[in-house]
Formats: structure tokens, sequence, C-alpha cells
């Protein structure tokens, strides 16, 4: 019989520091008792994109504040914590380990096991969190630093069906507002400049659409929206606002479409028989014009649609505490010979993913 467990989770995988306390029951749903995260855009805002050393420093400083936050906002103790769980990858290596050797800092002086949790299993198990989805359910994880469609079918039993062989979409976002001379971090200002702008001036591509399977690719997308942008200018001789959006809004409408059709080909390898549910997570998930087309994908399948809060959407460690209290049912605790982990793919049944992006290795 599953035991009740109030967890502790740290989770510094990229540029968001974090730490919650979640309180599974022996059974039933699970409640976020406190999550707390310090974003660090700021810091980073001057360099167009995340600089991994300075997130690694940040992190290292921030953690213990975060901790005391959370702990307070929970009403509880490190003396009334049974279980700390932290990302122990994949992600920027120099983050991950200011994660994990605070979590092996808490443990050693406290004597509460330590549980080293996937970062992407953390997305993957939210809507559990959230919404107490029943297995099997599909997920996909759409984020800065990953994007992979996911057959969830247990704690520690997932499939991978496909994924970005290059950049992630949220890095494809920023990269493309570079381009086109928009703020950071790119995904809102990409979306909000595509509202006004027209999606088919630019004929841009969509990738691997031609081919079977559901992995995509989108750095080929980023290259044609430079030549896009650099025609543009040398007739122009700049951008003005109108292009911009313009170059925005088609960006956005083949994301949209890739990601759509990718999902049609996932939905149509559900397993039969099962109650059918698709859940996206991961800070691309806040964009409506993705979310609205893969509602009318879902309904197209008749399936449910899932998408948690934006507070768990994003990187957040109450999704790490609630990963660390259903996965530790179902394998041992680690010990302080836990490693940071760059890459650690959740379907160890396959080759990790190729590429290396920006915001991270892939999984």
């Amino acid at each position: 019989m599953p035991t009740a467990l109030t967890v502790l989770g740290l989770e510094s995988s990229c540029d968001d520091t974090a730490a919650a306390v979640v309180h599974l029951p022996a059974s039933g749903r699970a409640t976020v008792l406190s999550s707390v995260v310090d974003g660090q855009v700021d810091l980073h805002a001057a360099f167009g994109g995340v600089v991994p050393e300075i997130a690694a420093r940040a992190h290292a400083e921030k953690l213990d504040f975060c901790v005391e936050q959370a702990l307070t906002q929970a009403k509880t103790t490190l003396a009334e914590i049974d279980l700390i769980a932290v990302t122990a990858g994949p992600g920027l290596i120099g983050g991950v380990v200011s994660g994990v050797m605070c979590a092996k800092g808490l443990s050693l002086a406290t004597g509460k096991p330590l549980f080293g949790v996937n970062h992407l299993a953390g997305h993957a198990l939210t809507p559990r969190l959230t919404d107490d989805v029943p297995y099997p359910y599909l997920m996909l994880l759409v984020s800065g630093g990953h994007c992979q469609f996911l057959m969830v079918h247990g704690p520690v039993d997932f499939k991978r069906l496909g994924g970005t062989i290059d950049d992630a979409p949220g890095e494809a976002f920023d990269k493309v507002a570079r381009l086109i001379s928009l703020p950071q971090p790119g995904g809102p200002s990409i979306e909000t400049a595509a509202k006004s702008g027209d999606p088919k001036r630019f004929a841009l591509p969509r990738p691997l659409l031609d081919r079977p399977g559901c992995d995509m690719s989108f750095s080929g997308l980023k290259t044609a929206v430079l030549r896009a942008r650099d025609a543009v200018v040398a007739d122009k001789g700049g951008l003005t606002p109108q292009d911009q959006a313009d170059l925005a809004a088609g960006f956005q409408a083949a994301v949209v479409d890739v990601l759509a059709e990718k999902t049609r080909r996932a939905l149509a390898t559900y397993p039969d028989g099962a109650s059918r549910t698709l859940c996206v997570a991961g800070g691309v998930a806040a964009n409506q014009a993705i979310r609205a087309e893969l509602e009318t994908v879902s309904a197209e399948f008749e399936t449910s649609f899932i998408a948690p809060p934006l507070a768990l959407c994003t990187d957040n460690a109450a999704m790490i505490a609630y990963a660390g209290a259903e996965q530790s049912r179902h394998r041992p605790y680690d010990d302080l010979t836990l490693s940071a982990r760059p890459r650690w793919p959740l379907d160890t049944s396959q080759p990790g993913m190729l590429g290396s992006g920006k915001k991270g290795a892939k999984a």
C-alpha cells in the first residue's frame, strides 16, 4: 500500500530557479503546497539568449532562498519533508549541477532521501498532477529546449514517437525574434507581432512534412526566415514594423502547421481501446495559435485535450516534486553518487535525438 509523501522539489535545468513542496496522499490527487520560481530574463536580456555560465551562477546564489520561500509558503519544515527530488538532467550542465549539489547538501544535512528526476518526466507527468489524467496518454512536450511526442504508459514508462532533430520550437522562436529585431524572450514577441501580420506573404517551408513519422526539424525554417529577411533588407534597406509582423506571422504559421500535422500522425498511433487524451506542456504551449490548432486536431480525433496552467507548463519545481513522488514508488531512491546529466532520454530503448541547442542538449 503506497504511503503519503510530502516532497521538496528543486529545478535548475535552464534559466528558472525553482523550489516547491507537493503532497501526494496514499491515494487520490496530489496537492501543490507551494511553488516558487525565480526567473533570469533580466540577467540574460543584453545577450539575446541564455548564457549558461550566468545561469549556473544565478542558480547557485538563489536556490537556498527559493527553498526557504517554498517551505515557508507551504507552512512546513525540512523535518516534515519525506523526500527531496531534484532535476538531475537533461539541461544546461552548470545549472543542473547547482541543483543536484544543493539537493545533496540538504539530504546529507537532514537525512532525508534523495531522488533524481528527469526534467522531461516532470513535464510529462504534469497532467497527472493537474488533471489526474489516466494512463496511457499522449504528451507533446514543446519548449525552449525540447520537443517530443511521448506516449506515457506509467510513471517510469515512456515511449518516444518522435521529436526534433535540431532546434526546439522555443529556441527557434528566440532565434527568429533576434533575426527580425524583436525583443527577448522570442515566443511572446513573435506571437504579438504575428497578430498584425500576413502569414502568406513569405513562402516558408514546413520541414519534414514530406517524410513519414513524427520527427521534426526547425533549424531550416529559421534559415528560411533569415533569407527572407535579407531579401527585404536588400530591397528596402531595412525592416518596417509590417515586415517584422509578416515574417513573424509566416514563421508562426509554419510552426503551427508542422506541430498540427505531426500531432495527427502521433494520434493515429494511439493504442486501441484506451481513453484518448492529448496533453501539451512546455513554454511554447502558451502560444494561443499553437494551442488552438492542437485543440482542433484533438477534436478531429475525438480526443480530450489537456493543457496545464501556464505556471505548471513552463519550468517549475512542483512538477519535479510530483514526478519524484510518483516515480519513487517504482524505483529506489538515489544516494550521494547521483550525477548531473546534460543528456537523459526518457525512452532508453531508442537512441537520443541528435543535436544540442542553445537551451541545452536534446534528450
